[in-house]
C-alpha cells in the first residue's frame, strides 16, 4: 500500500516518527513535507498535497499532521473524493474507515503522544471498508455532495 504523509512545523517531529512505523509495516511512504521545522509554513499547503495524492489514486491512504489536526481536516476535506477526519481515539480511527470509507487520517501533534499516534495509524491503515448496504447508502449521499 502506498501512503501519503505530510505535516507542518507543528507535526514535523511526529511525522518523522510515524514514517518509521509505516516503513516497519512494509508500506511505501510518499512524504510530501515538511522536510524541516519552519515556523512560517502553513498546514493547508501540506494537507492539500496529501489530499491530491489520495484523490488522484497515486496513494491509497493519507495522513496529515498539524498542531490540533482540525485545520488539516478542514483543508483536506475541500478536495473532491476525500473523506478525512481528526481521530484521537483508536475506535474512530478504525471505524471511520470501516463505516465511512475515510481515506485520510488527521492528527494533532499537540494533542496526542507518539505512542497513541502510532496505534491510531496502525488501526487506520489496517481497517477495511465494510461495504455494507447501509454504509454504501450513506457513502453515496456523501459522494453526491462532491458532485
Amino acid at each position: 500500500m502506498r501512503i501519503a504523509i505530510g505535516a507542518d512545523h507543528a507535526g514535523y517531529t511526529l511525522k518523522e516518527e510515524l514514517k518509521n512505523t509505516l516503513k516497519s509495516m512494509q508500506f511505501t511512504i510518499e512524504d510530501i513535507g515538511a522536510f524541516e521545522i519552519d515556523p512560517l509554513d502553513d498546514y493547508p499547503d501540506f494537507a492539500i498535497k496529501v489530499a491530491n495524492k489520495v484523490a488522484s489514486g497515486d496513494c491509497e491512504k493519507g495522513i496529515v499532521i498539524c498542531g490540533s489536526g482540525v485545520g488539516a481536516s478542514i483543508a483536506t476535506n475541500k478536495i473532491r473524493g476525500i473523506r478525512a477526519s481528526v481521530c484521537h481515539d483508536i475506535y474512530s480511527a478504525a471505524q471511520g474507515v470501516e463505516h465511512d470509507h475515510m481515506n485520510i487520517l488527521c492528527l494533532g501533534a499537540r494533542i496526542i503522544n507518539c505512542t497513541l499516534a502510532k496505534d491510531l495509524v496502525v488501526n487506520f491503515i489496517n481497517a477495511k471498508y465494510s461495504g455494507e448496504e447501509r454504509h454504501e447508502r450513506r457513502l453515496s449521499k456523501i459522494k453526491a455532495i462532491d458532485n
